[in-house]
């Protein structure tokens, strides 16, 4: 039988192992409400996070003749730009509405440097080259060099 010391040790050592295991699953669940509550509440907000946290933001169509020459304007020089494929994602109609709201286009590429709008691809073309994009990427210094080499 049992002493009661024993039971005593027991029973602590089934109490600390609880109070592990709740602190294991507060740690996981705060963890979890955390990274639930960073996504935008709505596509709005997901335009304008995703144009506040990147340089240089695209949002397109896979499938876009239109969105593919304004992809390559980047490439071209060399810029990585983020890309929302909007025919990709469940939501794409919805961001894509947003965007109509936020910018007054609904077309596709719409361009964004630094979180300003530039347009479509024909505005990005333009910009490119007219030396107006290496400017707004502050490019333009190291294109000169290029040049005079």
């Amino acid at each position: 039988m049992a002493t009661p010391s024993a039971i005593s040790g027991n029973v602590l050592s089934l109490l600390q192992y609880i109070s592990l295991i709740t602190l294991i699953v507060s740690l996981l669940t705060a963890s979890y409400s955390t990274s639930v509550e960073a996504k935008p509440k709505s596509p709005a907000a997901f335009v304008k996070k995703t144009i506040s946290s990147h340089s240089i933001v695209i949002f397109s169509k896979s499938y876009c003749p239109y969105c593919k020459r304004a992809k390559a304007v980047f490439k071209e020089l060399q810029q990585e730009p983020y890309v929302v494929e909007l025919d990709e994602r469940d939501d794409g109609g919805k961001i894509q509405d947003a965007l109509s709201e936020i910018v007054g286009r609904r077309t596709v590429p719409q361009v964004f440097i630094n979180g300003k709008h530039l347009g479509g691809s024909d505005d990005t073309v333009e910009a490119y080259e007219n030396g107006e994009l290496a400017k707004l990427l502050g490019i333009d210094d190291a294109v000169d060099e290029e040049e005079e080499l």
